[in-house]
C-alpha cells in the first residue's frame, strides 16, 4: 500500500501518523522554506517542483512535507523506503515511470525515505533518471547530504534543511491535534492543569512527533477507560504529563551519528573558545550517560592539537583532572570535567602541532633521507668513519645555541611549524624564525661527509680543527642587524630583497611590511625553491613575490612605475667593474625617499688560502699569487676595497653612508673548491707573473691542511646605505 493513501479506519494508527498536514496551510513549522512567498513553497503551489532533498533532525517535518507535495501535484508521487527496498524495487518505479511519461506525458515525482541508507551503487542507479527527467526526486534524511548523498545527486537537487521546531510550533500543533475532532481528540474537552501542557512541549525539544506521541500517551491514560463520551471532560494533571514523557529525550546514540556530531560539537566549542558552549555540549553527553573517559580522551587531544604550544600547561591541567576524577567518580567528578572544558575554551589556542602530519607527509613521499653524518652517533664509531665529527655543541656557544645542519641535506629548508601569535608562542615566535633564518644561510650543503676509508687520526689537527669551528651565524645575526637597525621600515611599505640566499633578509622584510610588498630575487634555483616553499605556508595573498633570474633583468621587466621604499642587498655588487648597469636599474626603482641598503663583502680586506699554509715555500708563493689578485687589475670578484665601492656606488648616483664589520665565520672548504679556486685565480696569477710552481704539491699541501673541514676564515663587510643623489 501506498505510503500516503488514506485508511478511513485509521482510529487504531498513532496520532502523530494520523495529524500529519495534508496542505500547505496546515504545515506548521519550517516558514524559512515553506513560508508564504518561499520557493519551496510556490514550486509546491505551481507544482513546478524540481529535485530537492530535505534535510534535518528526527521529527522535523521532512515525511510530512513530502505528503503535502503528493497531496498538491498533479504529477505521480510515488514512495520508496530505503530502509525496505533496493534496485529491484527502483527499476520498477523506473519502469513505471517511463511508461507514465511516454505514453501519457505524465511526470512522476519519486520520495526516497531515509535516501543515506542507499549504498553509492543504489545511488548511482537512480542518477541517470533523475538527469534526464523521467523522475523528480524527493529525498529525505537525516544524514547531512553533502557526506552521505551522492555528490552528483547533490549537485543536481536543490538542499533544503529543516530545523527543530520552536516552543510555539510545537504548540500550535498540540492544539491542532487537541482540536481535531476528525484525527485528534476534539470529540472531547482536554484541559491541562497549569504547566503540564507547556511541560509537553518542552521536553519534546523540537520534535513535533515526540510531542504527539506524548500527547496521545497522557490523553489516553488519563481516566479509567478510552474513548469516554462525546464531550466528555478528559483532565491532564502535570503528573500525567510528566509521566506520559519521563525525560528529556537527548539524541545521542553511542554508536551513532549524534555521538560523533555532539562531541564534535563540544570539541569544536572549546577550539571556538566558546565556554557556554562547551559545557552545553558536556552536559549533553553527561546527561546521555557518556563514558566520562571518553570525554577526557578528546579533551586531552585538544589540549595538543586546538591549544597546544598557545599554552604548554594544558595538557597538564586535562591529565590532572583526568587523575582526579579517577579517583573521585561520579557524581563530584563532574567539577574535573567541568574545570578541564573551562581551562580549555578560555587558553589561547593554536593548531601548529599539525606540523608533524606536514612532517609525516614528507616522510612517506621522499626516500628515507641519510642522517647528517655530524648528528650520528659517535660514540662507536667515530674513529673509522667520523661519525659525529663537526658537530657543534650548543652549549658552548653564546646564548647556547649555534647554527647548524639538524635535517637531511635533501630536506634542509622544509618548514614544518609555523608558530602562531598567540600565548606563550607569541613568546618564542620571532626567536624560532630567526634562529631558522640564521641557520639556513649558515649552512654548506653537504658539509658533513663520513669517512669511507680509516687511517688513525692525527690528534694535533683534530684540535686544531675544533678550534677553527667559527661563528658563521652570529656573524650573520650582526649583519642583519646592521643593515636594518637604523633603517625606519613601515607596515605598508614595498621592499626589494636582491641576491636573496634563503630569505634570512626576506622574511624579516615580511615581517616589518605586512600591509605592503616584498618581492625577492636570486639566481640560484636551490634558493628559489627554498623561499617558495616558506612562502607557499602562508596565504597566498599575504606570500612574498619570489622571482628567479638575473636581477638586471628582472629589474627591467617589472610593471612599469612600480617603487620601492627600500632595496635590500647582500653581496649584489661581487663583481664591481660589472655592477654599474645593476645600480642604475636599482636607482630607477626606488622611490623618491628610498634608500638602497647593502652588506658587501670585501675579498681584499679577508681571509687568503696563504694564512693556511704551515711550508713557508708555499706560503711565500701563495702571497705572490695573492699580490696579483686582490690588486687592481687582478680577479674582478676581488681586485677591489672599499674605497672603490663607496667610488662605484657614488658614480651610480648615490649619496653614500658606511661602516665596516670584520668577524669570523664557520666556512667549509671542499678538495673540489680548493682546486677551482686555485686554477681559477692563483695558476693565472702565477701565469702572468712568469712564476713556475709545483701545481699539484701546492694543492696537496692545502687540501692536507684546509681541505674538507670548517675553518675559521676571517669576513670584512662594508655595510652601504644609499639614497638617490640630487640631480
Amino acid at each position: 500500500m501506498n505510503l500516503f493513501e488514506q485508511n478511513t479506519g485509521n482510529a487504531h494508527q498513532p496520532l502523530a501518523y494520523r495529524m500529519r498536514p495534508r496542505t500547505l496551510d496546515e504545515y506548521v513549522g519550517q516558514d524559512h522554506i515553506v513560508g508564504k512567498g518561499r520557493l519551496l513553497r510556490r514550486a509546491i503551489q505551481a507544482d513546478q517542483l524540481s529535485s530537492i532533498i530535505l534535510y534535518g533532525p528526527p521529527g522535523t517535518g521532512k515525511t510530512t512535507l513530502a505528503r503535502v507535495i503528493a497531496n498538491t501535484t498533479r504529477s505521480h508521487f510515488s514512495t520508496l523506503n530505503a530502509v525496505l527496498s533496493g534496485v529491484k524495487e527502483l527499476r520498477y518505479e523506473i519502469d513505471e515511470a517511463k511508461t507514465r511519461l511516454t505514453h501519457y506525458g505524465k511526470r512522476t515525482i519519486l520520495f526516497v525515505d531515509e535516501v543515506h541508507r542507499w549504498n553509492k551503487s543504489q545511488q548511482d542507479a537512480l542518477l541517470p533518471w533523475v538527469e534526464n527527467g523521467t523522475f523528480i526526486l524527493v529525498g529525505a534524511t537525516t544524514e547531512n547530504p553533502y557526506f552521505e548523498v551522492n555528490s552528483a545527486l547533490v549537485s543536481r537537487s536543490r538542499i533544503f534543511q529543516l530545523v527543530p521546531l520552536g516552543s510555539k510550533e510545537l504548540m500550535a500543533i498540540a492544539r491542532q491535534a487537541l482540536a481535531d475532532s476528525e484525527r485528534g481528540y476534539g470529540k472531547w474537552q482536554v484541559e491541562f492543569e497549569k504547566g503540564a501542557l507547556d511541560h509537553l512541549v518542552d521536553i519534546a525539544n523540537g520534535d513535533a512527533r515526540s510531542l504527539l506521541n506524548a500527547l496521545e500517551l497522557a490523553v489516553e491514560t488519563s481516566g479509567e477507560k478510552f474513548p469516554p463520551q462525546e464531550g466528555s471532560v478528559i483532565v491532564i494533571s502535570k503528573e500525567a504529563a510528566e509521566e506520559s514523557i519521563q525525560r528529556k529525550v537527548v539524541l545521542y546514540d553511542k554508536e551513532g551519528d549524534y555521538h560523533f556530531d555532539i562531541i564534535s560539537a563540544f570539541i569544536k566549542s572549546i577550539r571556538g573558545s566558546d565556554p557556554d558552549a562547551a559545557l552545553y555540549w558536556m552536559a549533553r553527553m553527561v546527561a546521555a550517560g557518556e563514558d566520562p573517559k571518553f570525554i577526557f580522551r578528546r579533551m586531552m587531544i585538544s589540549a595538543c592539537e586546538d591549544v597546544g604550544m598557545a599554552d604548554p600547561y594544558a595538557i597538564m591541567v586535562v591529565e590532572a583532572d583526568a587523575a582526579a576524577f579517577e579517583r573521585i567518580g561520579l557524581p563530584e567528578g563532574r567539577y574535573h570535567l567541568t574545570h578541564a572544558a573551562l581551562y580549555l575554551s578560555t587558553a589561547p589556542k593554536s593548531n601548529t602541532a599539525l606540523g608533524f602530519f606536514d612532517a609525516l607527509k614528507s616522510v612517506e613521499d621522499e626516500q628515507n633521507a641519510e642522517v647528517p653524518n655530524h648528528l650520528k652517533d659517535g660514540s662507536r664509531d667515530k674513529k673509522g668513519f667520523g661519525h659525529g665529527e663537526g658537530y657543534l655543541y650548543p652549549h658552548a656557544y653564546h646564548n647556547h645555541w649555534v647554527p647548524q645542519q639538524y635535517l637531511p641535506g635533501e630536506l634542509q629548508g622544509k618548514v614544518f611549524y609555523h608558530p602562531s601569535h598567540m600565548g606563550y608562542e607569541e613568546k618564542v615566535r620571532e626567536e624560532v624564525l630567526r634562529k631558522r633564518e640564521s641557520q639556513l644561510e649558515a649552512v654548506v650543503p653537504d658539509a658533513y661527509v663520513g669517512n669511507l676509508t680509516y687511517s688513525p687520526n692525527d690528534t694535533q689537527r683534530e684540535r686544531w680543527a675544533q678550534r677553527t669551528t667559527g661563528e658563521r651565524g652570529t656573524f650573520l645575526e650582526r649583519i642583519r642587524i646592521a643593515l636594518f637597525g637604523e633603517l625606519q621600515i613601515q607596515r605598508h611599505h614595498r621592499i626589494l630583497v636582491l641576491n636573496a640566499g634563503h630569505g634570512m633578509f626576506v622574511w624579516e622584510a615580511f615581517r616589518r611590511a605586512p600591509e605592503g610588498l616584498v618581492v625577492a630575487m636570486t639566481s640560484e634555483e636551490e634558493h628559489y625553491q627554498h623561499m617558495l616553499h616558506y612562502a607557499k605556508t602562508l596565504d597566498e595573498l599575504e606570500q612574498p613575490k619570489i622571482l628567479l633570474g638575473q636581477a638586471t633583468e628582472l629589474l627591467d621587466s617589472m610593471e612599469s612605475g612600480l617603487k620601492f621604499e627600500l632595496v635590500l642587498g647582500r653581496n649584489i655588487a661581487t663583481r664591481l667593474s660589472e655592477s654599474l648597469p645593476l645600480m642604475r636599474s636599482i636607482k630607477s626603482r626606488l622611490g623618491a625617499q628610498g634608500i638602497l641598503a647593502t652588506a658587501e663583502t670585501i675579498p681584499s680586506a679577508g681571509s687568503r688560502l696563504s694564512e693556511f699554509a704551515v711550508d713557508p715555500a708555499i706560503r711565500s708563493l701563495l702571497e705572490q699569487a695573492e699580490s696579483h689578485i686582490y690588486s687592481p687589475g687582478g680577479n674582478p670578484m676581488s681586485s677591489w676595497n672599499d674605497s672603490d665601492l663607496m667610488g662605484m656606488v657614488r658614480s651610480s648616483g648615490f649619496s653614500v653612508q658606511s661602516h665596516k664589520l670584520t668577524g669570523m665565520e664557520n666556512r667549509f672548504i671542499t678538495t673540489e673548491g680548493l682546486d677551482r679556486w686555485l686554477d681559477k685565480s692563483y695558476v693565472p696569477a702565477w701565469r702572468q707573473l712568469g712564476t713556475v710552481v709545483d701545481r699539484d704539491g701546492i694543492g696537496a699541501h692545502l687540501a692536507a691542511t684546509c681541505a674538507n673541514r670548517f675553518v675559521a676564515w676571517r669576513q670584512v663587510v662594508i655595510v652601504l646605505s644609499c639614497t638617490p643623489a640630487a640631480d
